[in-house]
């Protein structure tokens, strides 16, 4: 956990994600990216230089999933837990029949979580977003939509007034999973019928698959996207 938490801290401290008196939210969905965060964010809270507060937040899309597991773990940690039940799944898929669901599911998740969040006294949000996801995020823009653009490490979100903040962005998934596995802990295996299906997974698998010809491509991809001071893009004198 030493070298997780080393490249957490380094996160917190280049964006200056956490300031003192913040009341953090860990958006807990039970896998094994966001149990990680809360594990690292705890473990943060104790040596943290700036003294804030840690709830975790759990959203039920209605999918039929077991949170057992992250009642077990928070009361292990001692941070407060709560599960709010939806019906993301029922709206998604029952009622709007979407065939390319994952955006309005984001949606809705991310505006419950909003919801609940602020209602609990939260100023900030945090998502266990990681390395490979920024990377994958970049890739999907620049292939399907024609722009370079990923995710920050802190979002501020004027009309919810909250900040969401990703201090897991110089953490690689395999280190995640390498901590989930040595901690025997078990995850909530994702429910959404769409899963394995996305856009997201083929860029994930294309980038591993790359990564075995370009070694050290992930983190290349990622230095680049704080590397303003070598950025040589076209700019359109006539539009």
């Amino acid at each position: 956990m030493q070298k997780l938490l080393s490249r957490l801290r380094r996160a917190v401290v280049d964006f200056d994600l956490i300031q003192s008196g913040d009341k953090i939210a860990v958006g807990l969905s039970g896998g094994k990216d966001s149990i990680t965060l809360l594990y690292l964010l705890n473990a943060y809270k104790r040596f943290s230089p700036e003294p804030f507060e840690l709830i975790a937040i759990t959203l039920d899309p209605g999918a039929g999933a077991d949170f057992t597991e992250m009642i077990r773990i928070c009361k292990e940690l001692n941070v407060p837990y709560y599960l709010f039940k939806t019906r993301i799944k029922e709206i998604v898929f029952d009622i709007r029949k979407e065939s390319n669901p994952c955006s309005l599911c984001a949606n809705l998740r991310r505006g419950s979580l909003n919801d609940h969040a602020k209602k609990l006294g939260c100023n900030k949000i945090a998502l266990g977003h990681h390395k490979n996801d920024a990377i994958e995020t970049l890739l999907m823009s620049m292939f399907y939509e024609g722009r370079i653009n990923t995710f920050l490490p802190d979002t501020y979100l004027s009309r919810a007034d909250i900040h969401i903040i990703r201090p897991m962005v110089y953490i690689d998934e395999q280190s995640i999973k390498s901590f989930i596995n040595n901690s025997n802990i078990s995850i909530v295996e994702n429910p959404c019928p769409a899963n394995g299906f996305t856009k997201r997974e083929y860029m994930k698998n294309l980038t591993y698959s790359l990564e075995n010809d370009i070694p050290g491509l992930k983190n290349n991809l990622l230095n680049s996207l704080s590397n303003i001071e070598q950025l040589n893009i076209w700019h359109k004198k006539n539009k």
